[in-house]
């Protein structure tokens, strides 16, 4: 895979998740050092998980500055907009699923890279788009998403099965990418829009 592409989809990540998280904070009311700490966490709390457990160390924010600018801007674009955002849950929804859908495909390739066997390379893909997301969810007293009963995991799981599939059928790359990227985001959002869900388990 092209280096700059994967970097194209990893920088875009940070942005949907460093939105997502601004908006997040914004929501339970924080101040301004809170808003960019849950802006920071949400961005780069999977991708440090999946750089440590792959032994990829220092794991990747400490050798990219420009990514702390790059959240930085995204936090203050959240903040100065946040009234043109003024449906905050669906614009944290729409940003959150971004996120997942791009930061999946950035962690598969991570374990491709190292040549890992496809199962572990879709597990590092659903950490590196959930664990940010659980630490901005418990951070703002909320039970994470991918604990409920919505579709959310599974999307990410579903898109890196679908990444598997068209790898083999030697589909290009790049085609491979958008088109389970794609396919995450429309699960998740489909998913919310027809109410699909996993029953709850509870005691008898």
């Amino acid at each position: 895979m092209n280096i700059d592409f994967i970097d194209i989809l990893n920088n875009l990540g940070i942005v949907s998740f460093a939105v997502s998280g601004a908006l997040a904070g914004i929501h339970k009311k924080f101040d301004f050092f809170g808003v960019l700490i849950i802006s920071l966490v949400t961005s780069i709390g999977g991708g440090t998980l999946r750089d440590v457990l792959i032994g990829e160390t220092p794991v990747f924010w400490l050798l990219n500055t420009q990514m702390f600018f790059l959240i930085l801007a995204s936090a203050l674009f959240a903040i100065f907009f946040r009234k043109r955002l003024s449906i905050l849950r669906t614009s944290l929804f729409l940003f959150d699923t971004i996120g997942i859908g791009l930061f999946t495909l950035v962690g598969i390739e991570k374990g491709v890279d190292l040549q890992l066997h496809p199962i572990i390379c879709i597990a590092l893909g659903t950490i590196t788009a959930c664990f940010g997301g659980v630490l901005r969810d418990i951070l703002c007293n909320e039970i994470p998403v991918i604990f409920r009963k919505e579709i959310y995991a599974t999307a990410c799981i579903s898109g890196g099965l679908v990444f598997f599939g068209l790898r083999f059928l030697n589909v290009p790359d790049n085609l491979v990418f958008i088109v389970a990227t794609i396919t995450i985001i429309a699960i998740r959002l489909l998913a919310v829009i027809k109410h699909w869900t996993f029953p709850p388990i509870e005691m008898d």
